[in-house]
């Protein structure tokens, strides 16, 4: 399986969702490809502009590194100057906190990856979570 445009549009549309019937504060989410390239975007009324950046710099890091948001947040902890080397190789295109979502087919290999931005990071990756379920995926938070 890969992610296509009607995958990702579902994907935002249920993390939206839940981000409303779960009393978030108005949320964000991108869908990136295995290049890191946006499928789709959207951004809930009330969210502010500068959410696709960070929606997208969340999942950035995680399909580039191969690597679910609280791991890299934890990696940012342990050993922060190798986190800043690579967002520096990375153009600063990279957020190492949850809410980036790694997403893999049933084989193993990285088909791409959702951020979600606009509440705490928690929050956001239970809502990217929650979209992945909707299409039959599973991703790595």
């Amino acid at each position: 399986m890969s992610l296509n445009l009607e995958l990702a549009r579902r994907i935002i549309s249920v993390a939206l969702a839940h981000g409303a019937e779960h009393a978030m504060k108005p949320l964000a989410v991108v869908v990136l490809d295995a290049g890191g390239h946006p499928i789709a975007f959207e951004r809930a009324d009330g969210a502010s502009p500068g959410r696709f950046e960070i929606a997208r710099a969340k999942a950035y890091g995680a399909v580039m590194l191969g690597l679910g948001g609280f791991a890299l947040a934890a990696r940012a902890e342990t050993q922060p100057s190798f986190v800043a080397a690579l967002n520096g190789a990375f153009d600063g295109r990279i957020m190492p906190v949850a809410g980036g979502v790694l997403v893999r087919d049933a084989a193993g290999r990285v088909i791409g990856a959702v951020g979600v931005t606009g509440d705490t990071s928690e929050n956001d990756a239970a809502a990217a979570l929650a979209g992945l379920k909707a299409v039959g995926l599973t991703g790595e938070a």
